[in-house]
């Protein structure tokens, strides 16, 4: 992607520092259209913004590397905001019509079991993931859960805009940032991360072992670029397939190669 090369990140992109340095293994995953069955900024923007067929031809144009999702994304943002949909509006609209994966509330009840931290890596704002979430998944559960994301700006006449964690950075928000401190500790945890999307992209080449969630529309973005770039990688439905796969490398029945292979 031009000018946004997860190999030459700029240096005003900060890395997120580890703070699982004792565990033995450590779950990343976007939250848009893996954690939820649905992408919540698409939804908005196909139904409150400027529609699906500018926001895929969008998606396409960051996939070729002629736009940034940087721009790409916030041009879909701007979109809704232009429509006169406020922030309240938003939280409400999403409330009322974004899902949860079948599988995740079962599997973040495993991984607390076994001690594994599960962290949400979106390219998304935060205000927005914590109240989905706390509505999705309920307070507790919510509560074991950390979240790195973009924040949003909310201004006093209502409109709103994204405010972007790696600003300088085609992507916005750097994944790889959330993931790499890791890879500088002397006893490094084996990192699973979980996508499906463009903004998934600077995280793709950087995890032990990277899930892909196969989308049922078609949208399969971050398994073309796999496929372009040839990252080794997962296919999963819903989370409850990851599980035993996840459960397999921590009990020592397989390692990363095995499921790879």
């Amino acid at each position: 992607m031009a000018s946004s090369n997860d190999s030459d990140a700029p240096k005003s992109t900060l890395p997120y520092p580890p703070i699982h340095k004792d565990k033995r293994f450590v779950v990343l995953s976007d939250w848009d259209g893996t954690i939820t069955t649905y992408d919540s900024n698409d939804l908005m923007t196909d139904n409150l913004g400027f529609g699906k067929e500018k926001r895929r031809n969008g998606n396409l144009e960051i996939l070729s590397g002629r736009d940034t999702f940087r721009d790409g994304f916030r041009g879909m943002l701007e979109s809704i905001v232009a429509n006169g949909h406020t922030f309240s509006d938003c939280e409400e609209y999403l409330k009322k019509n974004i899902k949860l994966d079948a599988g995740f509330k079962d599997f973040c009840a495993w991984c607390k079991a076994h001690d594994i931290p599960v962290i949400i890596v979106s390219s998304g704002m935060g205000p927005l993931i914590h109240a989905i979430l706390r509505h999705l998944i309920g307070e507790e559960i919510a509560n074991d859960i950390e979240i790195i994301a973009n924040d949003a700006i909310v201004h006093s006449d209502g409109k709103w805009e994204i405010k972007y964690r790696h600003p300088s950075s085609g992507f916005g928000h750097d994944k790889s940032q959330a993931i790499l401190p890791y890879r500088e500790l002397s006893s490094p945890p084996t990192l699973f991360f979980f996508g499906d999307g463009v903004s998934d992209i600077s995280a793709a080449k950087h995890a032990d072992l990277l899930f892909v969630k196969e989308k049922p529309n078609g949208e399969n973005d971050l398994a073309a670029y796999c496929q372009q770039q040839n990252i080794k990688h997962v296919m999963f439905n819903d989370f409850s397939q990851a599980l035993p796969i996840v459960e397999s490398i921590v009990d020592g029945y397989k390692t990363v190669e095995d499921v790879l292979a």
